[in-house]
């Protein structure tokens, strides 16, 4: 039998087919260079932004990269690609600066309300928080490398430069509150990663829980565990998720929300921000919890009724006037019960030990009380109350007030003793790798709101 030359209409539909992008559109020559040889060099960038809004609406590499040639963060490197003559866009005709680092001032240029937004959040400004509030900065008990591989990749770096190029001490970094040569902070790559910078990723749980995890902040756990998160686990996968900005709307594009439902999508009259301090009627992630406005490290614009109403609203779109009372009162107890039986006592203590000279306060987590009283309300503490906000029971009890107890007891016996036999504590003499830097960056101090 001879050999198939063809195949028919109906077969055909089966038969793999090349993805092919061809620049047909409107768009500088400098720009076409940078996407044939980023679609040669780096195939993934490629497919990544070339399956984008930005690509369907002829936004290019040179449309967030371009740069002055003054500009600080300007890439020497990249300027060495216009040198070559091996590779058809290698030549000075093509020549543009160009800057690795994207920032929120970049992105303002197309997005300029929700860069607002996120500037005056505590995403935006989560470095200039930490230093306010974290011993392990302030008394320099951890190294800078152990900063960098661990609490700046969330928090963000300081960028600075090297050698012409971003500094490799400060680079690669997308953390949520990166401080910019360009003196913007932040990265909205954070949430919408390169380069597909998708809203429908954004949306979902799993991109706040690269951060938002562990024994201190377990918000994707809690989410996970709560109801919200057994109905997204079960339905997830139906929920309109490339819904236009501004439009997802609860019941219609999905059941139940995700962390960005509740706070920050737009629902029902609230509309969408990209402050995240809003519709927070508490600061559950202070020792002591007070209201946003009130929070000394960060004090925020708002007005905690105000945005407790918003959340309301929120929670309105899916649940009865009296379930949300309900749960938002039950919320203010845990809150009262953390403070009063809890932080306070314990604090007052604390404080009595440091007035003694029983502890010494000339470094921090070098002696057991000290560690005893931050895990306290930095872990147990803000999982009861984590727990409570985000209907987690078992984070609430057993992760939270459960272990606050055995906390609050083991603390408070070995302080009793200490000031009973006027005995000073033990301090570890062989604290390891306490060698980070104690001085502020200058650009992590406050600035003008």
């Amino acid at each position: 039998m001879a050999p198939r030359t063809g195949i028919t209409q109906d077969e055909a539909v089966n038969v793999p087919k090349a993805k092919a992008f061809r620049i047909e559109r409107s768009m500088p020559k400098e720009a076409v260079a940078c996407i044939e040889c980023h679609k040669r060099e780096h195939p993934g960038i490629f497919a990544d932004w070339a399956a984008s809004r930005h690509a369907a609406a002829n936004i290019t590499c040179l449309d967030c990269h371009q740069a002055e040639s003054f500009d600080p963060d300007v890439s020497r490197e990249h300027g060495k690609q216009y040198q070559r003559s091996d590779v058809p866009y290698g030549t000075p005709e093509y020549k543009v600066p160009v800057a690795a680092a994207v920032t929120p001032k970049d992105c303002s240029r197309c997005h300029p309300d929700e860069t607002r937004q996120y500037s005056i959040s505590k995403h935006a400004n989560t470095i200039e928080i930490i230093w306010k509030i974290d011993a392990w900065l302030q008394k320099g008990m951890n190294s800078d490398f152990e900063r960098l591989s661990g609490c700046y990749t969330c928090h963000g770096t300081v960028l600075k430069v090297k050698d012409g190029d971003l500094d490799p001490e400060t680079w690669p970094n997308v953390g949520v509150g990166r401080i910019n040569l360009d003196g913007s902070r932040g990265s909205c790559t954070s949430c919408h990663t390169r380069h597909r910078f998708s809203v429908m990723e954004a949306r979902k749980p799993e991109a706040c829980g690269q951060c938002h995890l562990g024994p201190d902040h377990p918000q994707i756990e809690i989410f996970m565990e709560s109801k919200h998160g057994d109905i997204y686990t079960a339905f997830g996968d139906t929920y309109n998720w490339n819904a236009a900005a501004g439009t997802w709307s609860a019941g219609v594009d999905y059941r139940a929300p995700t962390c960005a439902g509740c706070h920050m999508s737009g629902s029902g009259t609230v509309l969408t921000s990209h402050d995240v301090t809003e519709r927070l009627a508490w600061e559950t992630q202070a020792p002591l919890t007070v209201r946003p406005q009130d929070f000394k490290a960060f004090p925020a614009a708002t007005n905690h009724q105000v945005e407790r109403d918003k959340m309301k609203d929120v929670c309105k779109q899916c649940h009865a006037r009296s379930w949300v009372e309900g749960h938002f009162s039950k919320f203010d107890r845990v809150v009262e019960e953390y403070n009063t039986v809890y932080y306070e006592p314990a604090k007052k203590v604390f404080d009595d030990l440091y007035e003694k000279q029983l502890l010494d306060k000339a470094r921090y987590f070098d002696e057991r009380l000290e560690v005893d009283f931050y895990e306290l309300w930095h872990h147990e503490g803000r999982r009861a109350r984590f727990g409570a906000a985000m209907m987690a029971p078992d984070y609430a009890w057993w992760h939270g007030f459960y272990e606050c107890k055995i906390r609050f007891n083991n603390f408070m016996e070995e302080a009793h003793h200490l000031i009973e036999k006027n005995e000073k504590a033990y301090v570890a003499k062989d604290f390891p790798n306490a060698t980070g830097a104690t001085e502020v960056p200058p650009e992590a101090a406050p600035i003008v709101r």
